[in-house]
């Protein structure tokens, strides 16, 4: 049987374009090695019509079974990875084909490297079919909802190998960085063999393209500094942000935050995120169109969106990123005490951005989403930060993705929202305490409910409303009359 196994895999590989015809007898005895096996039998082949991660796992549970590796959460993660290195091509070769693709098209290079990315099994597809996703119709458009469950859970192992470890390693520095491509990896540490990054260079700089390894939408990818350094918003981020989307017009590409509570959940190295995927947000309308009058070959609009949100679009990159960079300064030492906008406490800084490029209509578009991260003893996580009535769906920081529109919830809310739905539905009351004010609150205005399917729609359209609400409270300006305040101070 294991035979069997390690020949589809092989001839899946194959299929995909991982390997020619002549690598398959290489690859064979790679993975052989890898199980510490000696031979394969001659008998005629019986191969299995089953996926790459489907046929990997098959591989990992033999070794479990044959005692090449214990049956340990990084143990497992080392092997899948160092099985799939056997199929993919040196970072150079990867990079040489994307470049022939891209000769043809952006599109078609990318298209190229997400299917690397995929059939290798570095992007963990059988993972993130586990997650639960859903569009929810708000007052902003359908928002994009995903319950969270492709995270696996750590065996107590794990944790216990984790919890012994003694001698600190700096290599690499951090999950971002260029020296992950090909790192098998250690206990507390992700495996990497299988990973590959495509070089780009960005006015004097070289970056480096990938694709997250748990995609929140259609070639989530990222983008990353070759140097570790913090993350940082300036004029710099606005030129590579417009550089990358005009040698890929069909990603948009954008920044989290560089400070705590409005960033993301790495500081620690400058990247971006893109992909292939409209946001809610990609369609908001405008609220109200303004001048900039410094630079009149733009146009400037403050969105119709939760989180405050200036558009500016032009033909140009270079007025665009000189406008940019002007509502980013002005907006770092704007105070507004009405609206509890205050730059600074002390030398510590709190307004910021968060910028999202894209094309539209052969035009450079650049949103930016104005951001503060201050505290208050009445909102200790934040002033502009998901408050308490909301905690009981998302507590966390509001980064990049659900600025745009997708809402990336904690898994716990799998099980917790099926009691909400039997209490809608009269069953038995098991909701937790932190949920029942709300699910009082549906039951209240939908009463007691007897389709379960109907009851479904219902948890997802409130669901979805929540997450509005969530977006609403990071949003810094709560009228126009705010966001007209600050456009003067702009055109001052």
């Amino acid at each position: 049987m294991i035979e069997n196994i390690i020949r589809s895999l092989v001839q899946k590989a194959a299929d995909a374009q991982l390997i020619d015809e002549l690598d398959k007898v290489y690859a064979t005895n790679r993975v052989l090695a890898l199980l510490q096996l000696e031979s394969l039998s001659t008998q005629p082949e019986q191969l299995l019509d089953d996926s790459i991660p489907n046929l990997l796992n098959k591989l990992v549970q033999f070794a479990i079974e044959t005692k090449v590796i214990d049956d340990v959460f990084d143990d497992k993660e080392i092997l899948s990875a160092t099985i799939m290195n056997c199929f993919v091509a040196r970072p150079s070769a990867v990079n040489k084909k994307f470049q022939l693709h891209y000769q043809n098209s952006p599109k078609e290079a990318t298209d190229y490297f997400y299917a690397l990315s995929k059939n290798s099994n570095y992007i963990q597809m059988n993972r993130i079919a586990k997650n639960i996703q859903f569009k929810s119709t708000t007052v902003y458009g359908e928002m994009d909802i995903t319950i969270n469950m492709s995270k696996p859970e750590k065996d107590p192992e794990q944790i216990k190998r984790e919890s012994q470890l003694t001698r600190k390693v700096d290599y690499p520095n951090c999950v971002l960085c260029i020296e992950n491509e090909g790192y098998a990896g250690r206990t507390g540490y992700a495996a990497r063999a299988n990973h590959r990054m495509i070089e780009v260079p960005l006015g004097n700089e070289k970056w480096y393209l990938q694709y997250s390894p748990y995609v929140y939408y259609n070639e989530h990818s990222i983008l990353l500094a070759k140097e570790h350094r913090d993350m940082k918003i300036s004029q710099h981020t606005f030129e590579r942000l417009l550089l990358f989307i005009e040698k890929f017009p069909h990603y948009f590409i954008g920044s989290n935050a560089d400070l705590p509570i409005v960033g993301g959940s790495i500081l620690n190295h400058d990247h971006y995120q893109a992909g292939r995927y409209d946001f809610s947000m990609t369609h908001a309308a405008s609220a109200c169109s303004f001048s900039l009058e410094q630079f009149p070959t733009i146009s400037a609009s403050i969105l119709d969106w939760p989180v405050t949100t200036i558009r500016l679009q032009c033909d140009e990159i270079e007025p665009l990123v000189t406008a940019a960079t002007h509502i980013l300064s002005t907006w770092q030492q704007y105070r507004d005490e009405q609206g509890d906008i205050v730059p600074f406490s002390g030398d510590i800084p709190h307004n910021t951005i968060t910028p999202i490029a894209r094309m539209r209509d052969s035009k450079f578009e650049l949103d930016l989403v104005l951001r503060n991260n201050r505290t208050t003893d009445e909102h200790p996580l934040g002033i502009f930060h998901p408050h308490a009535d909301v905690h009981h769906i998302k507590k966390e920081n509001i980064g990049l993705i659900e600025v745009m529109g997708l809402a990336v919830l904690p898994a716990r809310l799998k099980e917790e929202l099926q009691d909400i739905k039997q209490f809608l539905l009269g069953k038995e009351n098991t909701v937790a305490p932190y949920h029942m004010e709300w699910a009082q609150q549906l039951k209240h205005s939908y009463g007691t409910l007897s389709n379960r399917e109907q009851v479904d729609g219902i948890v997802e359209k409130e669901l979805g409303n929540k997450f509005a609400k969530v977006l609403g409270d990071t949003g810094v300006f709560k009228s126009l009359e705010d966001g007209q305040r600050f456009i003067h101070a702009l055109n001052k």
